[in-house]
């Protein structure tokens, strides 16, 4: 009879050691996909390397390769470059092209808040090019990468699946689901001309005045031409209407640049009007402008119950 019933204790045995190696392993990969921002001492220099997790206009948090997470901050004077090579520097990035799952560099020091304020921020060129197309796809990544705790160079593999994936896309902003939309206009250009007219400044006036106050705020350009002339040639001057709102906005009303995601020019492709007449390609002539809100940072807070006595 005991030989009968050894095989079926071990078998009981070892299915309770499973059981109870799960749960202590689910406990502790909780554990660690917990993890809070750490402080950085203020004034202490650092440099570490690590994949972005998530951003705003003014800052990005990074997770290093030990799965602890800095709130970086960026200013005016942040140098942010790709790796250089010998005797060739990086190319220069808008602050704009930091985005979520983006491998970056960054070296600085602590601030008396526990940031680590930015002097470099480096990373591989390939990477942001990917990253660019990929930045609604990063979220589900990092949900997928909390469920396998300690894993961090994981997230890198599954990060770089899923821009292969996603290669075609072309997403130059966070989605609506990020952003809200705070304030906007339209100005209007003259045939073949990419000049402000006194009208089209008086209107991006009214625009600045709406950002003198705001915060965690960045700004949208887009070009747009009619639909006479070729292909090429309306996107370039599309592309050149965008960048004289954009140097316009920050020459006369000194608004930093990298509050500016990338200015983009569509040419032909996003007509409001009709181009069979005169007055619908006036319209078409523009230049949208939009001012976009971190939702994180508009939202109000929920209302608490006061507390009993």
């Amino acid at each position: 009879m005991n030989r009968v019933f050894r095989p079926l204790n071990l078998v009981c045995g070892v299915a309770l050691l499973l059981l109870v190696t799960s749960i202590a392993l689910g406990q502790v990969s909780k554990q660690q996909t917990s993890s809070a921002i750490r402080s950085v001492p203020s004034g202490s220099k650092m440099k570490f390397k690590g994949v972005v997790i998530s951003r705003d206009a003014d800052n990005f948090i990074i997770r290093d390769r030990t799965r602890q997470d800095y709130q970086v901050r960026i200013t005016d004077d942040t140098s942010i470059k790709t790796y250089g090579s010998f005797l060739k520097s990086g190319h220069k990035y808008p602050v704009t092209d930091i985005l979520r799952g983006l491998i970056v560099q960054v070296e600085g020091r602590g601030d008396s808040q526990g940031q680590l304020v930015a002097d470099k921020i480096r990373f591989n060129e390939s990477d942001m090019r990917a990253s660019i197309t990929t930045d609604t796809r990063v979220g589900p990544v990092e949900a997928n990468q909390e469920r396998i705790a300690g894993q961090i160079d994981e997230l890198y593999a599954v990060a770089a699946e899923a821009r292969s994936e996603a290669a075609n896309a072309n997403e130059r902003i966070s989605s609506l689901d990020d952003y809200d939309l705070q304030a906007s206009t339209a100005v209007t250009f003259r045939v073949n001309s990419a000049v402000l007219s006194p009208e089209a400044k008086r209107q991006l006036d009214e625009f600045a005045a709406k950002t003198t106050n705001a915060k965690a705020f960045m700004i949208e350009v887009a070009g747009h031409t009619d639909s006479t002339g070729g292909e090429a040639k309306n996107f370039r001057l599309s592309q050149e209407r965008a960048e004289s709102v954009v140097q316009y906005l920050a020459v006369a009303h000194k608004i930093s640049l990298r509050r500016f995601v990338t200015p983009m020019g569509y040419g032909k492709t996003e007509a409001v009007a009709d181009n069979s007449t005169a007055e619908g390609r006036a319209q078409n002539r523009r230049v949208e402008v939009k001012m976009l809100h971190t939702r994180g940072m508009t939202q109000q807070p929920r209302a608490t119950s006061a507390a009993k006595p």
